[in-house]
């Protein structure tokens, strides 16, 4: 499977982002892609949420998804909206952060609301609370690409093995991770993470990422990254926007689970008390 990671710097403007994501697209098919990836909240980096209020749509009326369905199904390709940032009717006005799996003809064949939330003190000055503008989600999703399992994340939950571990118990072959992480975590457990995933699981982890100064009070670490199911970093998207490309050979994935078996190896035990 030929693979394209859009590395994206999101601001807070929904059409320029589109504009600029389209154009990626475009050039990801034209290098072969088969199965296109772009980050978390593709439509809009804000950290306003009255600027939010005013340029976000329910999803029945965002512009993004309506462009890149249009676009995969002119193109004929899979595509995986990292994430979009939506109105909801939540009754405390709260957003949806959801990711969508588009077939080649245009259809959603899947979504996915993140469940965690990044609720983090970082340091004295660095803090983030996602829980206030977004309404977490309660359900994992595993679709498929063709004959191939998927399992659907978004970017915090990187954190929490046991999503990943029964999304692959339940057959994916390939984990998607579409994030912005931010610059000070980003430097510290990105790469170790999304490697500890692949191999916990011994699935493809596909991570497309925000990067650079979204917005003045917001910026993004970059590295999208591609990882075997051994483990290895396939491919690392920098710091900069643009198109990554990867091959992969999905016959790894068997490969690796029967060198380590792990994931058919649990056991009920006790404790802690």
């Amino acid at each position: 499977m030929r693979v394209a990671l859009i590395q994206l710097s999101s601001g807070d403007n929904p059409a320029e982002n589109l504009a600029e994501t389209l154009r990626y697209v475009d050039q990801a098919a034209g290098l072969g892609a088969e199965f296109i990836l772009t980050p978390e909240v593709t439509n809009c980096v804000s950290t306003s949420r009255s600027h939010q209020q005013a340029v976000l749509t329910s999803e029945e009326h965002d512009l993004t998804l309506q462009a890149i369905r249009e676009k995969a199904r002119t193109l004929g390709v899979w595509v995986l909206i990292g994430s979009l940032a939506l109105k909801t009717d939540d009754p405390n006005g709260r957003f949806a952060n959801r990711s969508f799996l588009v077939s080649p003809m245009g259809d959603i064949a899947a979504r996915y609301d993140k469940i965690h939330m990044f609720d983090v003190d970082v340091s004295e000055t660095e803090s983030y609370r996602e829980s206030k503008g977004y309404r977490p989600g309660t359900e994992s999703v595993l679709a498929t690409i063709g004959e191939t399992p998927i399992g659907l994340t978004i970017c915090y939950d990187v954190r929490f093995p046991y999503l990943y571990r029964a999304l692959a118990q339940a057959g994916a072959k390939i984990l998607t991770v579409p994030s912005a992480f931010a610059q000070t975590t980003g430097k510290a457990h990105w790469h170790v993470l999304l490697r500890a995933r692949a191999i916990e699981t011994g699935s493809f982890l596909l991570a497309p990422a925000q990067c650079g100064q979204n917005t003045p009070k917001r910026s993004t670490f970059g590295h999208s990254l591609a990882v075997s199911p051994w483990g290895d970093i396939l491919a690392d998207g920098g710091t900069e926007s643009g198109v990554t490309m990867v091959d992969l050979d999905l016959d790894d994935v068997e490969k690796s689970r029967q060198r380590i078996p792990s994931l058919r190896h649990d056991r009920e035990f006790s404790g802690p008390a």
